[in-house]
């Protein structure tokens, strides 16, 4: 199964980020996460670099689009099937960027798609 990787990632547990990451794993998902503090989720390592994954099916975003911007060319390299545009994330400039190297993209929550089966 291809992995979902959550950039943005919290060790705080009232943080959407570290639900999703929860529920990721809940349902059976394989996940990577990057955050700004190492540490650990459920069974899933939050890393402070930017490892080159393989595999990735969907990067889900936890930061605001000014924060994005360092992470573009990062992204893009991933190759993901799409990026998950979590509300607050919602990025105009970089759904461009996406389109232009054939990666899809949603605004939609994360934990939504989870539990509607949708994701």
């Amino acid at each position: 199964m291809k992995k979902t990787v959550v950039l943005g990632a919290s060790l705080k547990e009232e943080r959407y980020s570290n639900q999703a990451i929860r529920m990721l794993r809940e349902y059976g998902h394989p996940v990577e996460a990057h955050g700004l503090r190492a540490g650990k989720v459920a069974d899933v390592e939050i890393h402070t670099d930017l490892n080159a994954y393989s595999d990735i099916d969907t990067v889900t975003l936890y930061l605001n689009p000014q924060r994005q911007e360092a992470f573009y060319e990062y992204i893009i390299q991933l190759q993901p099937r799409r990026v998950i545009f979590n509300p607050g994330t919602e990025n105009p400039a970089f759904y461009k960027q996406l389109i232009k190297n054939n990666i899809g993209y949603e605004e939609a929550c994360t934990l939504v798609l989870l539990r509607t089966n949708q994701f």
